[in-house]
């Protein structure tokens, strides 16, 4: 684990004893610190009983405390917690920001950061395998992979990519990354903040952390990013506050399997860019792109089975992300060929990022809470199937589509009508498409046996 001197002897509390929060808790006592740790669950305060004060941070006296570290799950806006620590001058904070405290004591290193509303975790796991394929030491942390306290330092010359949502941004004051990049902003998780400039402002932040000397790019492709890029350019030196330019790779994009569509275009620029910023070449660049495989349930190609490709793309819950998906297979000289499996809980009551990509869409099958309203938005644009489950939209899908044809999980929805999270949802399709038309293994229906199991 990261322990850190600068630790020792403080005072700070942890609330939530999840993943994250244990490892902070461990981090915190192996380097010399006063923990008092707090979970609704009895099974983690015992595990530190003896070892930390076990207490709740909202029935004791916080004066005292160097930080009171919360998960990111926390809303700010609406929990006490933030409130309470306001009034006796505690500040919130979370693990990343611990992280960058302890970063003098680490072997030299450097971190990028990597923010936005959509593409960010594939930006990030991507940037992780580029250094990693180009011989660089790496370490996934932030909201992806482990938690970061928790992971042996790198040694020299290693690397930190961080995906880093907007909550964990507003527990972090003091990461400066020596590349970062702002993918995208568009409305969502509005629940915390007093609307969509603060949730944009929030994302900024982590630009306003870094010195004018640093890197950053930026996807301008939206006018809040373009915004961004902009104030920091005026700041910065020239060159250390760019847009994505395209330009360079998209002739090579057919080279990458794992990487269809615009929305994954600009995913490899952005990451092409921070690389190329840490000292890989281009050709290290193209190598990387190429042997990418993805993440699980953003875009994941499953394989296929009777000339039909099957995408997992639950990770799309919102109608931006989806949008990018539907754009990646546009129509061929039969027609439209996306067999598009849409719904969930809705987060939004129109489809109208996904409305300029209708035209590649065969047919839509609507599933979960969502789906009445979906089909009546849908039905005039292309032909739907109204489902109930899952299972049923998968069966006519699988009944309707041709050689040639995509069968596209992208929900534009949260999971919790039907499912625990978008990855139990995501497990659910593909276990689906693993079985369609086919007693053999997954591998000998044309389905990578990794992915299906």
């Amino acid at each position: 684990m990261i322990t850190a001197k600068v630790f020792s002897g403080k005072n700070y509390c942890v609330l939530g004893l999840a993943r994250s929060g244990m490892a902070t808790a461990e981090a915190l006592l192996a380097s010399g610190a006063q923990v008092t740790a707090w979970d609704r669950r009895e099974e983690p305060r015992a595990e530190l009983e003896g070892r930390a004060t076990i207490a709740d941070p909202l029935e004791i006296d916080l004066s005292g405390f160097d930080g009171i570290v919360v998960s990111p799950g926390v809303p700010l806006n609406t929990h006490p917690i933030a409130a309470k620590a306001r009034e006796a001058g505690v500040p919130v904070i979370g693990d990343i920001e611990l992280f960058a405290m302890a970063r003098p004591e680490l072997p030299p290193h450097k971190v990028v950061g990597i923010t936005g509303t959509n593409g960010k975790s594939t930006t990030t796991a991507l940037v992780h395998h580029l250094l990693e394929q180009a011989g660089v030491s790496a370490r996934l942390g932030g909201n992806i992979g482990l938690p970061v306290l928790g992971q042996q330092p790198l040694g020299g010359g290693g690397i930190y990519v961080f995906e880093l949502s907007s909550y964990q941004i507003d527990l972090t004051f003091s990461l400066d990354c020596e590349a970062a990049a702002l993918m995208n902003v568009t409305p969502d998780h509005l629940d915390r903040y007093d609307g969509f400039a603060a949730y944009a402002a929030s994302k900024a932040r982590l630009f306003a952390m870094q010195d004018e000397g640093q890197f950053a790019v930026f996807g301008c492709a939206d006018a809040p990013t373009s915004s961004v890029q902009k104030a920091e350019a005026a700041r910065r030196a020239p060159g250390r506050a760019v847009c994505a330019d395209a330009s360079n790779l998209a002739a090579h994009q057919q080279d990458w399997p794992s990487l269809q569509g615009p929305h994954n275009l600009q995913n490899a620029v952005i990451a092409a860019a921070l690389v190329q910023e840490l000292g890989l070449s281009r050709p290290d660049v193209l190598r990387g792109l190429e042997s990418f495989t993805g993440l699980p349930h953003r875009m994941e190609r499953l394989g296929e089975a009777h000339g039909v490709l099957f995408v997992n793309d639950s990770k799309a819950t919102n109608p931006a992300s989806t949008a990018p998906a539907l754009a990646a297979y546009p129509p061929e000289d039969t027609g439209p060929r996306v067999h598009w499996i849409c719904g969930g809980l809705a987060k939004d009551d129109n489809l109208d990022d996904c409305a300029p990509y209708f035209a590649n869409v065969a047919c839509a099958y609507t599933i979960g809470e969502a789906g009445p309203m979906f089909a009546d938005l849908l039905e005039p644009h292309m032909p739907v199937e109204r489902c109930e489950l899952l299972a049923e939209a998968v069966s006519r899908a699988v009944a309707a589509a041709r050689p040639g044809d995509v069968i596209l999980f992208s929900p534009a929805c949260a999971s919790f009508d039907q499912f625990r999270d978008y990855e139990a949802r995501g497990d659910a399709f593909r276990e689906m498409a693993a079985s369609i038309g086919c007693d053999a293994t997954p591998a000998e229906c044309g389905f990578d046996a990794r992915s299906a199991a």
